[in-house]
């Protein structure tokens, strides 16, 4: 069964289990905000992309408004919850200044994963993190890592995290990143490499010659 749900469109993706900060100034989306925060509402974050509106989103709920201002903005912490496939969009919810969505609930898993991909994932999101100088903790345990939680943080492009936050079970996420990791690696060291070389131009190299 279609459900109504107020829409927030932004330029991103938003996962389930994500918490997001945002700040609060159209008037559209502080009434938005109101809603949520007077009557439990909660909306939807579909990804704008070359200047369209994704079918698939994130419904998200606030956590805690942390921050008002004198002119009415605010600062909003928010979390995901589950993920969506808009059925009819409007412009503006009935009787509302934000967009809305009759919307369907999508089926997906976050936990079900495969060990010995979590192992791999771990060892391959490390050495990028090392190589790109990404200070940012390294997921430890294979048992608890969950894709959606490291996602941000890979590399995709925006269009990849679309289709990444589309993925309906763990396991196939979790094939998705390790290919596009073991792709995207011998790319960065190579450029690695090349700042190491362009780093050495100029400096007595002490090189080992060729036997023949």
């Amino acid at each position: 069964m279609n459900e109504m749900l107020p829409l927030f469109p932004l330029q991103l993706v938003a996962f389930p289990g994500e918490s997001l900060n945002l700040h609060i100034f159209e008037p559209r989306y502080r009434q938005l905000a109101k809603a949520c925060e007077e009557g439990g509402a909660t909306f939807g974050i579909p990804a704008y992309i070359n200047g369209k509106v994704m079918e698939v989103g994130t419904e998200m709920r606030l956590v805690a408004v942390e921050k008002r201002y004198p002119n009415g903005e605010l600062d909003i912490r928010t979390e995901g919850i589950r993920p969506f496939r808009i059925e009819q969009f409007f412009r503006q919810a009935p009787g509302k200044l934000y967009a809305g969505a009759q919307v369907d609930w999508l089926e997906y898993t976050s936990t079900e994963g495969d060990i010995t991909i979590s192992m791999q994932l771990i060892e391959l999101i490390g050495e990028l993190f090392a190589l790109l100088s990404i200070d940012k903790p390294v997921p430890e345990d294979p048992a608890t890592l969950q894709t959606f939680d490291v996602a941000h943080h890979v590399g995709f492009s925006i269009e990849q995290e679309y289709q990444f936050l589309c993925i309906p079970n763990e396991l196939a996420r979790q094939e998705y990143m390790r290919a596009h990791l073991e792709k995207m690696l011998p790319v960065v060291r190579e450029m690695n490499n090349l700042q190491e070389r362009a780093r050495m131009n100029g400096h007595f190299k002490n090189l080992q010659p060729p036997k023949f």
